[in-house]
């Protein structure tokens, strides 16, 4: 069944436009607080921000739709989203809510909830909140409205609960990082946390102005990392994203390592130490080829979902791994957190570097990823990939890449486009066979 508000992570759109008004989050609070208000207790929400112009306007609005249907709030300011989950656990909160368009620029946002576990809430719970959103929700007495209270201290629980993911027989002493916050929600989380471990912090993307989050800084931008990191002589770059729960690094020579190294280097290291559960990780169906080969070369499996860190950590949950993650830097670490966490992955990159003692560019270069082009086409109505001409070219592209390659053809779930992946051992096939789909799909849709 389509959703009305609820995307594959929560509720996103341009501020003051379409769902993303004050109007609408103080629905999303009245709906979602009236869905967990159970029982006699008084019920609390946990609510942090990035650094978007607009989290004030969220912020409040939220605020006022919570405490009129009776749910106390405690506000944390701006956080990381992981740290949203980790504290609505263990602050015993019955809700958590991240207002963040996560890497998007700032004029969108957005509203992430946690249910009481710190996990992304259910499908179940996601529908029945939409229905809410739409009804007439019933407002508490005027004696049991909800209290507001800030909490201050929440950034030292958090850089205390990110340190304790780091090996205690290892430092960062002597290791020059550069640490790009993006102008977001860690400004402040990252760079303490890797000081207070030792290392020499240099530290960009940490002036947020309400309207420079993601600009030009951060994962999706990591220009700017690899040239400080170069400039500065730096051993290692990592760059976080708006809300902190993504990362990419660039190593000593400013080359852009992405998720699927990253994560073949936490889970080829948690192997060798003999904690890799699961036998192996959990990806989508973007990450490259090359990664499933170097893990069946290790004796270990690659399991791959649907596009988004949701459905990994289903996959994660359901059968017992406690690594995944996407190639954009989405890195899950079960055994420590709930939600995909840049600053915990990168320390888990640092305990490896350290524990090697070897440069980055070494310790992070785990395969030669398989040539892969991605290519969007756009059409205006219909369904394209129902088209038996376009059938006929997949089917034949398929066979032609057995054995050597991959194809990935999915529609968008949020915008009229087909998105075309392959890969294979040559460059030139590749691009041939995308060209090729992506040509029937548009004569199909024309």
């Amino acid at each position: 069944m389509a959703r009305k508000y609820f995307g594959t992570d929560g509720i996103r759109g341009a501020t003051n436009a379409g769902h993303m008004t004050a109007a609408m989050a103080m629905k999303v609070g009245m709906a979602a607080g009236k869905h967990f208000v159970r029982g006699d207790h008084r019920h609390r929400v946990v609510i942090g921000k990035d650094t978007r112009l607009s989290g004030y306007m969220i912020e409040n609005a939220l605020v006022a739709g919570f405490t009129s249907v009776g749910m106390d709030v405690t506000l944390v300011g701006p956080m990381p989203t992981p740290a949203v989950a980790m504290l609505t656990h263990s602050m015993r909160a019955d809700l958590g809510v991240m207002i963040s368009a996560s890497h998007n620029p700032y004029a969108d946002n957005g509203i992430k909830l946690f249910g009481p576990d710190g996990y992304k809430l259910s499908d179940a719970d996601e529908a029945a909140i939409e229905a809410l959103i739409d009804a007439e929700v019933e407002l508490a007495p005027s004696s049991e409205i909800g209290r507001v209270r800030r909490v201050d201290d929440v950034k030292g629980r958090y850089i205390h609960f990110a340190k304790a993911t780091f090996p205690a027989d290892l430092s960062l002493d002597g290791l020059k990082v550069v640490v790009d916050c993006a102008n977001g929600a860690a400004y402040q989380v990252a760079p303490s946390a890797l000081w207070e471990l030792g290392a020499e912090v240099v530290a960009i993307g940490v002036s947020p102005n309400g309207k420079n989050i993601n600009d030009q800084v951060g994962s999706t931008a990591p220009l700017t990392l690899c040239e400080t990191v170069v400039a500065s002589g730096a051993h290692i770059g990592i760059a976080l994203d708006g809300d902190a729960d993504r990362l990419i690094v660039a190593d000593e020579h400013g080359q852009v390592v992405d998720g699927d190294q990253l994560m073949a280097a936490i889970a080829g290291g948690w192997a060798r130490q003999g904690r890799l559960a699961g036998g192996g990780l959990v990806a989508t169906v973007m990450s490259n080829l090359g990664l499933e080969r170097h893990l069946a070369a290790q004796g270990l499996g690659l399991v791959r979902t649907k596009v988004g860190d949701r459905h990994v950590l289903e996959k994660m949950r359901a059968s017992g791994y406690n690594v995944g993650g996407e190639q954009s830097g989405h890195i899950i670490l079960s055994d420590y957190a709930t939600t995909g966490d840049g600053l915990i992955a990168a320390l888990q990159i640092l305990a490896e570097i350290v524990r090697a003692g070897a440069p980055a560019s070494e310790v992070l270069h785990r395969f030669d990823p398989l040539p892969q082009l991605l290519k969007n086409v756009r059409f205006s109505g219909g369904k394209p990939l129902e088209h038996g001409a376009v059938q006929e070219v997949i089917a034949a592209a398929e066979a032609e890449l057995e054995g050597t390659g991959r194809l990935v053809i999915r529609p968008s779930g949020t915008e009229p486009v087909i998105r075309v992946m392959a890969e294979g051992e040559d460059m030139a096939q590749v691009e041939a066979v995308v060209d090729r789909i992506c040509d029937a799909v548009r004569a199909a849709a024309a």
